[in-house]
């Protein structure tokens, strides 16, 4: 079984959808895939702060099941866990969202496998997941690749990685009390990257991979995981932006990526699919 964790609101739904897309299109494997889905209700904190839905997760079931019956996709509520945790911390407020702390929760859900990829919803896979995913990391506590722009301004923090992509040992990370102390550290301390502060912090072994596990810029031929966050664009001004791998038409008219179009034409299918569904 290969064991996938996301984590995120109602929102994640296009995200979830096109990521497992990417990787059922470009994995060439027998072996079934059991995707987790952390959520919670927080909409005391904004209203559209609400789980993914039922109908949202049986749809990604049946589209999952679809490739290979023996896949599960699996939601877990962790409000619970998020209000005795991480009520009123110095991070509630952090720089993406309160789903991003969540995946701290991980040694703390019983059905958690010992082996467990972290993904974020906003990346596509280019290559096999099990080039990342067979990755040996028994010595280790997780693999993870440098951030793009960390690696150039903080070049200096060595451990620092982007924490887009974790391939976690989780028979490791209870050993050590990596997530525990990542938590202590969330609890008492405002990080400038939150949940990504506190894991590099409480790391006592990483296998730093190569930027092509994790691509947040480019798109080569041995990229494995184009990885759309947001990026810094110099024309015709210095500027960021935050293009989604949903958004189709940017896709093609600002990257130009056509290797795509298999899995977002099918997605588009399957979104549509689902909203005619949900209206009935």
């Amino acid at each position: 079984m290969i064991n996938i964790l996301f984590c995120g609101n109602s929102k994640v739904f296009d995200g979830a959808l096109t990521t497992m897309l990417s990787i059922f299109k470009r994995t060439q494997t027998r072996e079934p895939f059991h995707f987790f889905i952390f959520t919670m209700d927080v909409s005391h904190l904004r209203s559209d702060y609400t789980p993914i839905t039922d109908d949202q997760t049986a749809f990604l079931a049946e589209v999952a099941k679809s490739y290979n019956p023996e896949n599960m996709v699996e939601k877990i509520d962790v409000t619970e866990l998020y209000h005795r945790e991480f009520d009123s911390s110095p991070n509630e407020d952090c720089y993406c969202s309160p789903y991003t702390l969540i995946r701290l929760f991980a040694d703390l859900v019983p059905q958690i496998p010992e082996k467990l990829l972290y993904l974020d919803i906003d990346l596509l896979f280019n290559r096999d997941i099990r080039l990342l995913y067979d990755i040996d990391i028994s010595d280790y506590e997780y693999a993870a690749a440098p951030d793009h722009y960390g690696k150039l301004i903080l070049f200096f923090l060595r451990r620092f990685i982007n924490a887009g992509v974790i391939l976690f040992n989780m028979k490791k990370c209870r050993e050590t009390g990596l997530f525990k102390k990542s938590r202590d550290l969330i609890k008492t301390k405002k990080l400038l990257f939150a949940d990504e502060s506190a894991i590099v912090r409480s790391t006592t072994k990483q296998l730093k991979i190569s930027q092509r596990f994790n691509d947040q810029k480019f798109l080569y031929r041995n990229t494995v995981i184009r990885h759309f966050s947001k990026r810094l664009f110099w024309l015709p001004y210095p500027h960021t932006a935050n293009i989604k791998q949903w958004r189709i038409t940017q896709i093609h008219k600002i990257f130009g990526y056509e290797n795509f179009d298999d899995i977002l034409y099918e997605y588009v299918y399957l979104k549509t699919k689902f909203e005619r569904e949900s209206i009935r």
